[in-house]
């Protein structure tokens, strides 16, 4: 039976523990959506999990879309990250870029141009807001892509992986879930093209498929990994037929080495619920990389889902910012650091690196 404290081997990643820092987006970006130097310290404290996924990071300037929230696609923004990446491997981590475009998931205040964001149809996230930089405002109706512009997409995405390995990162994890630009292709909800990237499955997950396959030839499969939520209507983002969704991308993203595949069990950040005929085991078994499980991990769930054999890796997302040193906080079963909700998203170093280690907290 594995234990959450074991190492692992994950494509060619060697992890000294199963303990993952989901991406978190905390809004703590420089003007030029670069990295500042608190988050050095922020990741550097960190350190002690297996693998830190980074907060989600746009792949280009098109991809943003909410303020304050880190680029790779400039040479400011590598330089910036290389320090983040130096600093946890000097304290013994490893560390991949999760490559982001939000899709329909912005405002037309954070495009250039005051563009309107692009999605796969243009079709409006009801109900949805994001952050302008000043205050939370509905998202933009966006326009659909046109054919012509996918390649642009997937050069995007091929590019920023080129950016993250100039950067340090150990590798990188292309986000298609939670309702962002790849999400939107995959569920029906949002997606009502009619073109090659439309109707199917496996036409909905043509792009995704590009993507990866874009990214691989930049950077081999053993550094790659693949975020999906098949179950979650995050962002407005719904499918007609999630069970038969998931099924299906389990066995899509395999046969291509990926490192591992990350999965939203039931709503994101919600209710671990899954829709009727899910079976987890089963699409664990379909995949032939390391599965990592998320959503509402605590230490007992996680120890009962490795022993059990239904995850190679638990990623803990909010219990990491209040406690950095979440990984030794588990092994020991010691107590977890409440979090402070009003500083969660923008602001300093309150909040984000001053939480004290366990050390402190006997002390």
């Amino acid at each position: 039976m594995s234990s959450l404290f074991d190492p692992i081997k994950v494509g060619a990643i060697e992890l000294k523990n199963r303990i993952v820092m989901a991406p978190l987006t905390r809004n703590r970006a420089m003007e030029n959506d670069a990295p500042m130097e608190m988050h050095v310290d922020y990741y550097r404290q960190r350190a002690g999990a297996g693998l830190i996924i980074s907060e989600a990071t746009q792949i280009s300037p098109e991809g943003k879309g909410y303020a304050w929230t880190p680029g790779i696609h400039s040479d400011t923004q590598v330089a910036q990250w290389k320090k983040v990446t130096n600093a946890v491997h000097e304290a013994g981590g490893k560390i991949v870029l999760q490559l982001w475009h939000v899709g329909r998931i912005s405002h037309t205040s954070l495009q250039e141009g005051g563009k309107a964001p692009v999605a796969p149809s243009a079709v409006a996230a009801e109900g949805v807001q994001t952050f302008d930089g000043e205050k939370m405002v509905d998202v933009s109706k966006p326009r659909a892509l046109e054919l012509d512009e996918i390649p642009r997409i997937v050069a995007d995405f091929a590019s920023a992986t080129r950016n993250a390995r100039a950067a340090g990162f150990d590798g990188v994890e292309v986000h298609a879930a939670n309702g962002y630009l790849l999400d939107q292709f995959l569920k029906d909800g949002p997606n009502k093209r009619t073109d090659a990237y439309g109707g199917s499955f496996e036409n909905r997950a043509r792009l995704l498929g590009e993507v990866l396959d874009a990214v691989i030839a930049e950077w081999d499969a053993g550094h790659v990994g693949v975020r999906v939520s098949p179950y979650s209507g995050a962002n407005g983002a719904e499918d007609s037929d999630p069970t038969a969704l998931g099924n299906f991308l389990a066995g899509f993203v395999s046969g291509r080495g990926l490192a591992y595949l990350h999965m939203i069990e039931g709503q994101t950040g919600g209710p671990r619920d899954l829709p009727e005929g899910a079976d987890l085991r089963a699409l664990k078994t379909q995949f032939d990389g390391a599965w990592m499980a998320n959503n509402g991990y605590d230490r007992d769930l996680a120890k009962s889902r490795l022993s059990e054999g239904l995850t190679d890796l638990v990623a803990f997302g909010r219990p990491y910012i209040a406690n950095p040193d979440l990984a030794e906080r588990l092994e020991q079963n010691a107590p977890l650091n409440e979090g402070d909700t009003s500083t969660y998203y923008g602001g300093g170093r309150e909040g984000y690196t001053d939480y004290p280690m366990l050390s402190e907290s006997d002390a």
